[in-house]
């Protein structure tokens, strides 16, 4: 039961963090995050599961199946559990939330409890999604993370806030509804031989071959409709070009914790879900789709790179630079090897702590400059050196410099992307290894501008050290990124040995 105490920790805590008053709201809600942060690590060094969750033999680690209610002629069970695929992925998420509440200490000075309260609803639907295995409660987790993210945005954000948030809700909500139609259309071709929404139940009986006619639509057309349905849908949330206009308005108004949360775990919605639905349940279809998904990541890769080039602010460089680097995540997925699977789901985890590293680091910067265009400061380094080191290293990480998270990430993509079989693989592989050089020069620029050279502002602003409470947020990121990048076997193991069951449908 330690999966049901992991999310009543959130909505508990959350509850709590609604009624308090606004000046212990903080540290109330610092408190709250860490309960599910010691269940997150409880569990993750506890873990004793193999296989993978979807697939017939999968030894879960902390399953629960309990009978839940009716629905028609499905029944709703309450299924959760986590392999190798998802249990990092909740340590990202707990880890992630508990930083991103400490960002929030300076910037956020009013309605803090109810921000604060959002943020660990926000964090208990963010588990839900990674946790659950029946498709309804799953669907309910989904939808629930739209609602504090669109009120994060929409009441703490920028100038443009409402207009941000619409569209934030409105892209990822129809998407959902396209996404559901897809599914669904599965769902109803197996007609008797399934009789619960059970995502795991469903994936087998589709594997198996028992996908059967819809009102007279042969099952190879229903494959591949429902596969571009759900392609569709995950690829906004990714997002991934050309679903990707979003994420940059998103990211610019929004305050500086709900950018940390919405880079660094809100995107992996996107990337799990397509690698447990698409990858999982239809490999012979995404095997059709290679080529296509393959050009679809390269063009997020350059194209993302590029437009984060030839932006000025340092939230549109960061924000476009997610677009990039999620488009490594879709060609480790499309190469379905085992180092291409494996490396997609450890890019999650490394995109998740360096983009969160940069957006907070952006955040401190505009905390103490109120500006964020390159073009309006210069020489931060000799009044700023902490945040300064910390923007390097997040900079370089996301270059992949050796020995951090992100170079691991990429290493074991362009391995498992190599090594793929599908029609111009390697081309493609190639041409995404020129979205590197493209990063180093849009980091690079901005760093050169920003951070060092003579010392200029031209806001009335006085620069100095950042308070403590925001510099502890970058360090322990930056100290992750590194254990991540020299020691990848305490994820990537078990990662492996939940994406290896898969390749026996493979590409």
């Amino acid at each position: 039961m330690i999966i049901e105490l992991l999310l009543a920790f959130c909505l508990i805590g959350a509850v709590v963090v609604f009624v308090l008053p606004d000046e212990y709201a903080p540290v109330g809600a610092l408190t709250a995050s860490l309960f599910p942060l010691v269940t997150s690590f409880v569990m993750w060094f506890g873990f004793d599961g193999s296989g993978n969750a979807f697939l017939e033999g999968g030894q879960l680690a902390y399953e629960t199946m309990v009978q839940w209610i009716s629905l028609g002629p499905y029944a709703i069970n309450w299924h959760v559990g986590v392999d190798g695929i998802s249990m990092p992925l909740v340590v990202l998420a707990t880890v992630l939330t508990t930083l991103a509440i400490l960002t929030a200490w300076t910037p956020i000075d009013e309605r803090r409890s109810q921000f604060y309260g959002l943020m660990l609803l926000l964090e208990a639907g963010l588990l839900g999604v990674f946790v659950a295995l029946d498709f309804f409660a799953w669907l309910v987790f989904w939808e629930v993370v739209l609602v504090p993210m669109y009120m994060l945005i929409g009441v703490w954000g920028g100038p443009r806030r409402k207009y941000a948030a619409v569209k934030f809700f409105v892209y990822t909500n129809l998407a959902t509804l396209v996404m559901f139609l897809g599914f669904m259309a599965l769902v109803f071709g197996l007609g008797d031989s399934v009789s619960t929404l059970d995502m795991p139940a469903i994936t087998q009986a589709i594997r198996a071959g028992e996908l059967g006619s819809l009102a007279g639509i042969a099952p190879g057309t229903i494959k591949s409709v429902a596969f571009v349905a759900m392609f569709a849908g995950f690829a906004v949330k990714v997002p991934i070009v050309p679903v990707h206009t979003w994420l940059p308005d998103a990211h610019v108004e929004a305050p500086t914790p709900a950018s940390v949360m919405l880079a660094g775990a809100l995107l992996k919605m996107g990337t799990y879900a397509l690698l447990r639905f698409n990858f999982t349940m239809l490999p012979d279809v995404a095997a059709d789709f290679a080529p296509f998904i393959a050009l679809l990541a390269v063009v997020s890769v350059i194209y993302g790179a590029m437009l984060a080039l030839a932006q000025q602010d340092l939230k549109r460089i960061v924000a476009y630079s997610s677009i990039s680097s999620m488009g490594f995540v879709i060609l480790g997925l499309v190469a379905y090897t085992e180092y291409g699977l494996g490396g997609a789901t450890f890019q999650m985890l490394s995109h998740g702590l360096l983009s969160g590293l940069l957006f907070a680091c952006v955040g401190v910067i505009y905390n103490t400059t109120h500006t964020r265009m390159v073009g309006d400061m210069s020489g931060l380094a000799d009044r700023m050196p902490v945040t300064t080191g910390m923007f390097v290293a997040g900079s370089f990480g996301y270059m992949g410099l050796p020995f951090m998270a992100g170079f691991m990430g990429e290493y074991f993509i362009f391995q498992g992307s190599f090594a793929a079989d599908f029609a111009g693989s390697i081309v493609f592989t190639a041409v995404a290894m020129f979205g590197i050089v493209i990063v180093a020069g849009y980091f690079l620029y901005a760093m050169q501008r920003t951070l060092f050279g003579e010392y200029r502002l031209e806001t009335d602003y006085t620069v100095g050290r950042a308070a403590v409470h925001d510099i502890v947020p970058l360090a322990v990121l930056v100290v992750l990124v590194i254990v991540l990048g020299t020691a990848p076997n305490i994820f990537f193991d078990m990662i492996t040995d939940a994406v290896g069951p898969m390749l026996g449908g493979g590409l």
